[in-house]
């Protein structure tokens, strides 16, 4: 895959209507309400009026989900399954730590796990994401307040779990250094990946964002039957991952659906029937997307931001 540009597309997560189609097109005919994200090779950005893209990266919108809600919700809905289900093996009665809960993955990897049965714990930044999260009381067990610095994330997910630890642990980040090291005050809200060590049950998964954790397996002298699996699935290279695992998925097909196709199937179902409930802000118009973006990137917008033409 060749990345070497000075430039690259902006918007890889789409929503519009098909308005032409290829001789050997199979899944769409034009007129079609469709949803899906652009690869990452792709020579067309989302923020335009019209696409060319290959029918394998596209599903059918359902009528009851609207264009802001399958465009500001497919990637964070891949992003999830991904990590719960690919990655960590989700099942009913496992409990899940999602840090940063009212981040927009968040948001959607608590509901996810709510719906597959499993005992939430989250943790909240700031006063405003412990408000968020308090509309979800009934998805979540326990809300760790870590806005002060104080809180100890670890003993509280010991408390909840009565001694035993949590099985999944979807992080925001983590410290990989003391506190004193660390060069920002958003650095030192995190936790220590000792401490996320310490937190996990036997056997646990720890999904991170952090790159520069090494992706480790560990042997507990004390419990040799302790097998710590982390996996990297959303770092800094997360679009490439995507990529990837878009064109794998294409590759084995099964039932003629591949792997990628149906958990994007999956998003838009759980979004036509409200099992995922976004939290985003009302779509913008083209010519704000500049500022809207410089606001993103310094992560001073919490919900998702939508272009709407």
């Amino acid at each position: 895959m060749k990345m070497e540009k000075d430039f690259f597309p902006v918007g890889r997560e789409v929503a519009g209507i098909v308005l032409d189609v290829g001789s050997k097109v199979s899944f769409f005919q034009p007129g079609d309400e469709v949803a899906g994200i652009l690869p990452l090779d792709s020579e067309d950005p989302g923020l335009c009026e019209a696409v060319q893209v290959h029918e394998h990266y596209l599903v059918h919108k359902p009528e009851k989900v609207t264009w802001t809600e399958a465009a500001g919700t497919i990637r964070d809905g891949v992003r999830a399954y991904t990590a719960l289900h690919y990655l960590s093996h989700l099942s009913p009665g496992k409990s899940v730590l999602i840090m940063d809960g009212a981040s927009a993955l968040g948001t959607i990897a608590i509901q996810l796990a709510h719906h597959r049965g499993a005992k939430v714990i989250s943790t909240a930044c700031s006063l405003e994401d412990k408000q968020c999260l308090e509309r979800f009381r009934s998805s979540i067990a326990r809300v760790i307040d870590v806005s002060n610095g104080k809180a100890q994330v670890a003993e509280s997910c010991l408390e909840e779990t009565g001694g035993l630890g949590v099985d999944i642990v979807l992080d925001a980040g983590v410290r990989l250094y003391n506190k004193d090291d660390e060069p920002t005050v958003k650095l030192q809200l995190l936790p220590h990946k000792h401490d996320i060590i310490t937190l996990l049950g036997v056997g646990g998964h720890w999904v991170t964002t952090e790159e520069n954790l090494q992706q480790l397996i560990i042997l507990c002298a004390f419990y040799p039957s302790w097998i710590l699996q982390i996996a990297t699935a959303f770092s800094s290279r997360e679009q490439r991952w995507l990529s990837l695992m878009m064109k794998f998925g294409i590759c084995q097909m099964y039932n003629r659906e591949s792997i990628f196709l149906r958990i994007l199937k999956d998003v838009m179902e759980k979004l036509s029937t409200g099992v995922f409930r976004p939290q985003l802000d009302e779509p913008i118009p083209l010519y704000e997307a500049k500022v809207t973006m410089e606001v993103v990137q310094k992560n001073q917008g919490r919900k998702k931001q939508v272009v709407q033409f």
